[in-house]
C-alpha cells in the first residue's frame, strides 16, 4: 500500500545509508577510515580500537563526539579523511531522483557528517539541486542525531513544523525524537521490516519506490 503523505511539505533526509543502499558498500569504507583514525589516536590494537569507535557511537551517537569529549580530537581533522576517499561505489540511481522531484515543499539533508562530505556525495549521487539546504554536524554545534539539541538546532535553523515534516533515516534511534517531536517517520534500509519500534510509522527497504508511490500533496 502506498503511504499518505498528503499532510507534507517539508522532507528531511538522512544522508548515508539512506539515499544510497548500504549495500554498495561505501559506509564499509568510512568505517575503514574512521577506525584508521581511532587506532592512530588511541594507540591501541585495531580490534579495540574497533570496539571503542562503536562504543563511542552508541553513547554519544557519533564517534566523533567521543573523540572530541575524550581525546580532544579537532573534528576538522577528523572529518579530512574522508575528503579523498573513493566515491567509485556511488550510482546515479534515475528512479530516486524522479521520486525526490516529485515531492512538493522543500527538502532538507540532516546528517552526522560534515558539509565537504555532504557535497562529495550528493554531487556524486547527481542529487545536490534537489536539496535546499544540507544541515551538517557543525550546523548542529556538534550535537549529533539521535541528541534532542540537534533536532532544536535545525528545528530552529529552517522553522521546521514537525506535523508536516517526514523524517527518512537508516538508524531507527535517530527517528525516535523526530517522532516525539510529531514527525512522521521512515525507516529505510534491508533490515528496516524487521523493526518493530513503535515510533517508526513506515518502513521501507528501497527510498526510490516509497516516495515514488506515496501520496503527495496537490500542487497548489
Amino acid at each position: 500500500m502506498s503511504a499518505d503523505l498528503t499532510h507534507i511539505d517539508t522532507w528531511l533526509f538522512d544522508l548515508d545509508g539512506t539515499l544510497y543502499p548500504a549495500e554498495c558498500g561505501f559506509l564499509d569504507a568510512v568505517v575503514d577510515r574512521m577506525t584508521d583514525f581511532v587506532e592512530r589516536v588511541t594507540g591501541l590494537p585495531r580490534a579495540e580500537a574497533f570496539k571503542v569507535q562503536k562504543a563511542y557511537l552508541a553513547e554519544h551517537g557519533l564517534t566523533l563526539k567521543g573523540l572530541m569529549l575524550h581525546h580532544g580530537v579537532d573534528p576538522n581533522e577528523f572529518h579530512a579523511i574522508f575528503h579523498d576517499l573513493s566515491l567509485e561505489a556511488l550510482a546515479h540511481d534515475p528512479e530516486l531522483l524522479a521520486a525526490l522531484e516529485r515531492l512538493p515543499g522543500r527538502r532538507l539533508i540532516f546528517t552526522n557528517a560534515d558539509d565537504r562530505h555532504a557535497e562529495r556525495v550528493l554531487e556524486r549521487l547527481g542529487l545536490g539541486h534537489l536539496f535546499d539546504d544540507v544541515f551538517h554536524i557543525a550546523a548542529a554545534g556538534y550535537e549529533p542525531k539521535p541528541s534532542a539539541a540537534a533536532f532544536a538546532a535545525i528545528g530552529a535553523a529552517h522553522a521546521i513544523e514537525p506535523a508536516a515534516t517526514a523524517f527518512f533515516e537508516d538508524s531507527a534511534r535517530n527517528l525516535a525524537p523526530a517522532a516525539e517531536l510529531g514527525m512522521t517517520t521512515v525507516l529505510v534500509g534491508p533490515h528496516a521490516q524487521e523493526s518493530t519500534a513503535a515510533f517508526v510509522q513506515h518502513r521501507t527497504h528501497r527510498l526510490a519506490p516509497f516516495l515514488a508511490t506515496a501520496k503527495l500533496k496537490e500542487a497548489a
